[in-house]
């Protein structure tokens, strides 16, 4: 049996993240998203606007010295939701970081409307990102 063409869509998107393929995430991401970023860092907060999220994009690379890294595991979606278990990786000031998180993201018309992460440990991303 196939799946929803969203998990298509969204592992498309984590691709093009990697690659920096703005033009891929444009298509995936709404015009409005609404990005909810967590935890007690310099990065953490909401970030409403595909252009504020290519900016929190930048901001994330340059804080982690360009080592930021998703590894995909699981994608799950259908038409209104989709969820990704992920495995992200970063460095900064010669300190590492491995967690284990989960992306959840709210569709529209194949599009992301809204995103939230979970993490297994958000307080080492915390000490991390400063």
């Amino acid at each position: 049996m196939a799946g929803h063409p969203n998990v298509a869509r969204i592992r498309d998107g984590y691709a093009a993240f990697a690659k920096g393929d703005f033009a891929v995430l444009n298509d995936l991401f709404a015009e409005d998203l609404l990005w909810h970023e967590p935890g007690r860092n310099q990065l953490a907060g909401e970030y409403r606007g595909r252009d504020a999220v290519y900016e929190f994009f930048g901001r994330l690379m340059e804080v982690t010295e360009g080592s930021f890294s998703l590894d995909v595991h699981a994608i799950l979606a259908d038409d209104e939701h989709g969820v990704a278990l992920v495995t992200s990786t970063a460095s900064r000031g010669g300190r590492s970081l491995t967690v284990k998180d989960t992306h959840v993201f709210h569709l529209r018309d194949g599009r992301v409307t809204e995103f939230w992460a979970a993490s297994t440990d958000q307080y080492a991303i915390d000490e991390l990102i400063g």
